[in-house]
């Protein structure tokens, strides 16, 4: 199963659904504004989790009309909207978490965003989570071997340490590869790399940080 959250920034950076519309193994699950943004795109979310506090009351009413079930909580709260739709999509146990809408916008919510996958991240090691826009596709690298295939969608290629040094770097299948070097934590050496084949990176210690991008 595959869990899509939409969150509320702006619609223009959310990914495309195409790939996940009318399939069976899909969920979508709508974080605020989120909610509203999948319903102008004919998704019907299988859950609204948030406060609701960035959605006029018209659009409140559409989404009540929907006949979707809603967790609404308060505002004042320890946890973000987009937080607590991850914990949603946690309990139906998916092999992945495609995260959108929370790129463009607030940058205190990016930030937060990050720190909230990169903890998930390492907690629950047999869920895949990705952050997605247009452009890009993000996701946080545990120690390990790990295998990055061809997309000519996501041509280019940018590691970056999170919290602490990535040590023991080897990078194979790229055009720039490496072999048992750091990836430091104020380093942007390791930008825009590019798959010559299928492509592995391995390293021993540390989070990475790893960016797909689009030109």
């Amino acid at each position: 199963m595959i869990a899509v959250i939409c969150s509320g920034g702006p619609s223009e950076e959310l990914c495309s659904f195409e790939p996940f519309i009318n399939r069976e193994d899909v969920i979508f699950i709508g974080a605020d504004r989120g909610a509203y943004r999948l319903l102008e795109r004919g998704i019907r979310p299988a859950v609204i989790v948030g406060d609701l506090d960035s959605v006029t009351q018209n659009e409140q009413q559409e989404l009540i009309e929907a006949d979707i079930p809603i967790e609404i909580y308060a505002a004042e709260k320890d946890e973000t909207d987009t937080d607590l739709a991850l914990i949603k999509a946690i309990s139906y146990a998916p092999e992945k978490i495609i995260l959108t809408g929370v790129t463009g916008g607030r940058l205190d919510h990016y930030e937060a965003v990050l720190r909230t996958v990169c903890g998930l991240q390492q907690k629950y090691s047999d869920i895949v989570f990705e952050i997605r826009n247009r452009y890009n596709q993000l996701c946080f690298l545990v120690p390990g071997t790990h295998t990055i295939h061809d997309n000519l969608d996501y041509p280019y290629l940018s590691f970056f340490a999170y919290g602490e040094a990535v040590q023991n770097v080897t990078l194979r299948g790229v055009k720039y590869e490496t072999t048992n070097e750091e990836i430091g934590l104020w380093s942007s050496r390791f930008t825009s790399n590019e798959i010559i084949e299928q492509a592995h990176i391995t390293f021993t210690s540390g989070i990475c940080l790893m960016i797909r991008s689009a030109d």
